[in-house]
């Protein structure tokens, strides 16, 4: 066998390794995006139950709280804790606005 052909292989295989783990890369988000839905259908009924009783739509103790039990998660995940903090945040500002919607419906 060749350099040229030794080159060939190992990048076929190496190839190989890669799409693998894309593919599994790939599932994971797709489980990420499901998740974050799930937990959209719990937020929304949140949401609502909030409009009926005049509730304010944002929360924040109740999101620092949720903030500092994702940031102890993420460490004992070995993820980031200012990213899994972010990513919360985000997340939490997505729902309070569905929120603000959901009140101003009724």
């Amino acid at each position: 066998m060749t350099v040229t052909e030794n080159a060939v292989d190992d990048d076929t295989g190496v190839r190989a390794e890669l799409d693998q783990l894309r593919e599994s890369i790939d599932n994971i988000d797709a489980a990420v995006v499901h998740m974050i839905a799930e937990r959209f259908k719990y937020t929304r009924r949140v949401g609502r139950l909030k409009a009926v009783h005049r509730l304010p739509p944002s929360d924040p103790s109740r999101e620092a709280r949720q903030i500092a039990r994702l940031r102890d998660i993420a460490e004992s995940a070995h993820l980031d804790p200012a990213f899994a903090e972010k990513l919360l945040t985000f997340i939490i500002a997505e729902v309070i606005r569905h929120h603000e919607t959901i009140a101003l419906s009724r």
